[in-house]
């Protein structure tokens, strides 16, 4: 049966077009809706319309375009995007399909889709709780392929520049983003050039840990405009996450503990996370017992450290793989009872439980299987695998 498919804002790449223009190859009607120049200049398979009102206009902009063209089917990434909480929202009205795109839980080599929402909207959330018997068959070994950092970054930098034009073309559209691009390059341009002295200076003091068998416990930051964040957690941004931890450790750790604070890969340096933790540290009397590591490797940390505590990061899954104590502090899809401690956080610095291996065993073989595909965003040989396994998944019935 022939389905019409509304794309909204997609990934900073070609992936959307690629998908569209492979659906319409099977005869899908495809249309588009444009909140940005960045979204004009990566789509240009026509069919489309641009939005140039407010946020307050866009449920009733949906709601007539989607019943003039008779869409079937919605795409977007990301289901917590302003531009796309109206669309979730009107598709769960109608009984449309929303299928949502995001980064993998489970990496490298996958990318997440699912239908009706992600993360902490995930229908597979209520499913794992409770922990069917039945085990999903071993998925296949992903297909591998190198999607080195700077073909993503080509792809933003070409997306930002045409935003350039916003101002005239789109002139209420208003970034999802915490920081707009410009700042963000500019904090990228002052950060990476010094990862290089401070690649060393971490790799010391992860040795200094290891010699002096120190037990420690690791704290890994996100991003502070990630939705697991804003949308899924209690806290606004870093600083207030390090502060109810820094808290939480300084009366309730034992008194020989550690804590490693980690920043992420992509931070751009901005918030100055290693300040204001030493602020912290002053702050709750806890000096030598909290460190920061601007970088720093993960794979050694996790192999070594005590338990992991995250609001909702991808270290989450890799925590409990390794078999560790881990303590989630937002709404993350592998928070289920059995896996993460579920007592609060005061009680985790001594509570020293393990996950249950069989049970994370059954849900990431679920999560695989309903929830993820093989294939990548940013290089064309990631982005073609991602077309051909994502056309089954929205062609479902």
């Amino acid at each position: 049966m022939r389905r019409t498919f509304l794309f909204l804002q997609g990934p900073c790449s070609p992936f959307f077009r690629e998908l569209a223009r492979a659906l319409r190859g099977q005869g899908h009607c495809v249309r588009r809706v444009n909140f940005t120049a960045g979204d004009l200049l990566y789509w240009r398979l026509g069919q489309a319309v641009s939005f140039r009102g407010r946020l307050s206009q866009l449920p009733s902009f949906y709601e007539q375009h989607v019943r003039q063209w008779g869409v079937t089917d919605m795409v977007l990434f990301g289901d917590c995007r302003p531009v796309h909480r109206p669309a979730v929202a009107l598709a769960r009205r109608l009984g449309l399909r929303a299928h949502v795109f995001e980064e993998g839980y489970f990496r490298p080599h996958r990318i997440t889709l699912e239908r009706g929402g992600v993360n902490a909207h995930s229908p597979l959330m209520a499913v794992l709780r409770q922990d069917p018997a039945t085990d999903f068959p071993p998925p296949a070994v992903p297909a591998a392929f190198k999607s080195p950092f700077w073909r993503r970054a080509v792809h933003d930098v070409a997306y930002h520049v045409a935003g350039v034009a916003n101002p005239v073309l789109f002139p209420f559209y208003r970034t999802h983003a915490r920081y707009v691009a410009p700042l963000e390059y500019l904090g990228y341009a002052w950060r990476l050039p010094l990862l290089r002295w401070h690649r060393g200076r971490d790799d010391r003091l992860l040795r200094t840990l290891l010699r002096q068998r120190r037990r420690f416990f690791v704290l890994p930051l996100q991003l502070d405009g990630d939705s697991q964040i804003r949308q899924h957690s209690p806290y606004g941004n870093m600083r207030e996450l390090m502060d109810g931890v820094l808290a939480s450790f300084a009366r309730h750790a034992p008194a020989d503990a550690v804590l490693v604070v980690k920043n992420h890969p992509l931070d751009p340096g901005l918030a100055s996370h290693g300040r204001v933790l030493r602020r912290l540290v002053r702050h709750h009397d806890l000096r030598g017992r909290v460190f920061y590591m601007e970088t720093g490797q993960l794979p050694r940390l996790l192999r070594q450290a005590a338990g992991v505590v995250t609001v909702n990061s991808t270290v989450g899954p890799l925590a409990l793989e390794a078999g560790l104590p881990l303590m989630v502090l937002g709404r993350a899809l592998y928070a289920q009872p059995g896996l993460v401690h579920q007592g609060g956080l005061d009680s985790f610095w001594t509570a020293d439980e393990t996950p249950d291996a069989g049970r994370f065993h059954r849900l990431r073989q679920r999560v695989l299987a309903q929830a993820t595909v093989n294939g990548g965003f940013y290089c064309p040989r990631g982005i073609a695998l991602a077309v051909r396994n994502s056309l089954p998944r929205l062609l479902e019935a």
